[in-house]
């Protein structure tokens, strides 16, 4: 039998099967994952794009994990007259509002990732990288159930302009939007990666497309300038590391606040859970709302809602200040967006684990080339100062957390999550499923989730009849979802076992697909 050259995990077929290519035509972890990266650009159009940004935790080997920190910024022009107003995305069950439009649009980081990290670590050509994401974009990807979801959620986005529209209709029936099973294409977006692949990243971001996106900015109301998109670089981080049971975890660091408030939770709940308590019970779930409600806190009291320093993180994980609320815990109860992950491990011991989100998309979609910007200046998650209150030039803190995880004999896990501020429960759940109840991968993603949303918990069905009513006790108005949905993230995940062996869990709430190389 052929020895396995690795896997992938993610949130769509094709954004899978263009890794695994990549791995079968020598490339390591890396390759696989920017291949997959651009993919996801054309096969998750509402979830990924060129104009949005996102982050890389990167292990090569045994060596110590880096961040590549490649999310969006804030930039530096000031309007009167901005483009600029807001949406409702119905999820069914709850809705959640969004601000759209030129003025919403943050300076985008993915091109630079994408030629920062090739550079660093790849060792395939960019045009052989990017060639499954221009036969997806020329010849068309088949909307599955998933994508018709997210485009009914996001219907106002699309719905906004023809350009947005233009990008969810199908190939053969123009003038409405693409149903399951028909084909969507993006010529367009396949000529920007034929033009990066010649022309470098200058192109995006000082020659013929940032020009354009300048002048568009200036006349309708949005913020980014040309110097904003000339200066704009690539951020290489020391990922926030800490123990947990039997393992060594690294997560994504400050100035973005979710790795930190993800370490917070899961060190509290090691010491408030000092054995095994069942699954699914009583002091399971109200232990794991707690935890929520704390981090929740301690995002607010220590002023993380526009970003962190090394300072506070230290802070927030010393053992004084985790020692206080868990007493606090045990004497009180606490009651009172578009993202995609990206999961690459290599037989080489590379480990690839990358957040990428446009937020929902502003609906500007740069002229001739495919690309819908973000519109991260519009997500309230983002901004819960107040929006355009982040001063200008500031790497805008994010709660994407990629993270690796690390066995003491040898085993690792990559894994991440999409879903705004339901990233850091996903994580933090899948990481106690693995740690605390020994669950294996796949069991560990597909388990029921809960999440606290400032005082409204949602609760999957799944949890016992005693835990269900212990939490209806202490959180009135809880929310009981019947079905898994989007809502509660999309965590894929890989691991290569100690003997070397694979494992992947793609998470069914958010169209989870793996594929292993050979």
């Amino acid at each position: 039998m052929t020895k396995p050259l690795g896997v992938v995990a993610s949130g769509h077929k094709e954004t899978s099967k263009a890794a695994r290519l990549m791995l079968e035509q020598g490339g390591n972890a890396f390759d696989a994952v920017l291949a997959a990266m651009c993919a996801a650009c054309v096969s998750e159009p509402m979830l990924a794009s060129l104009g949005g940004g996102g982050f890389l935790l990167a292990q090569t080997g045994n060596d110590t994990p880096r961040v590549f920190d490649f999310f969006t910024q804030t930039p530096s022009a000031t309007r009167r007259q901005l483009d600029f107003y807001p949406i409702q995305a119905d999820f069914g069950i709850a809705t959640q509002e969004f601000h759209i439009g030129m003025g919403s649009i943050a300076v985008p980081g993915v091109v630079a990732g994408l030629f920062a990290i090739h550079q660093e670590h790849c060792r395939l050509p960019l045009e052989a990288i990017m060639e499954p994401a221009i036969f997806l974009a020329r010849e068309g990807v088949r909307i599955n159930r998933l994508q018709k979801y997210i485009n009914d959620i996001l219907g106002p986005i699309i719905n906004a302009s023809p350009a947005a529209y233009a990008l969810a209709k199908p190939m053969f029936a123009p003038g409405r939007l693409a149903e399951i099973g028909e084909f969507i294409s993006n010529p367009d977006l396949a000529d920007t990666f034929e033009v990066l692949a010649s022309q470098g990243r200058e192109w995006f971001y000082q020659g013929e497309a940032a020009q354009q996106l300048v002048r568009d900015c200036e006349r309708k109301g949005g913020l980014i300038t040309a110097g904003d998109l000339k200066s704009y670089q690539v951020i290489v981080r020391k990922p926030v590391t800490f123990a947990s049971q039997k393992a060594m975890i690294s997560v994504n660091s400050p100035p973005s606040p979710g790795g930190c408030l993800i370490a917070f939770a899961l060190s509290l709940l090691d010491k408030l859970q000092p054995g095994q308590h069942e699954w699914g019970g009583v002091q399971h779930t109200n232990d794991l709302a707690n935890v929520m409600q704390a981090a929740s806190l301690v995002r607010l009291q220590q002023g993380l809602t526009s970003g962190m320093d090394e300072a506070k993180a230290k802070a927030i994980l010393a053992p004084e200040h985790l020692s206080g609320w868990q007493q606090t815990l045990k004497a009180n109860a606490m009651a009172t967006r578009g993202t995609t992950h990206i999961s690459v491990a290599d037989a080489e011991g590379n480990l690839a684990s990358l957040t990428l989100s446009n937020g929902e998309g502003s609906a500007y979609v740069l002229p001739g080339t495919g690309v819908m910007f973000n519109n991260m200046l519009g997500e309230e998650d983002l901004n819960p100062e107040g929006f355009h209150r982040i001063p200008p030039g500031v790497r805008l803190a994010s709660m994407m957390t990629p993270t690796i995880v690390r066995y003491a004999d040898g085993g690792q896990i990559a894994l991440g999550s999409g879903g705004s501020n339901r990233i850091r429960s996903a994580i933090l759940q899948v990481l106690i499923n693995l740690l605390q109840f020994d669950m294996e991968l796949e069991q560990a993603v597909n388990a029921p989730r809960l999440h606290l949303e400032d005082r409204q918990l949602n609760v999957e069905t799944g949890f016992s009849a005693a835990a269900m009513q212990s939490l209806e006790a202490g959180w009135p108005g809880v929310k009981l979802w019947q079905d898994t949905n989007l809502f509660f993230g999309g965590v894929h995940a890989v691991e290569r076992l100690s003997n070397g062996r694979f494992r992947a869990a793609g998470d069914p709430r958010r169209g989870g697909a793996i594929a292993f190389a050979h």
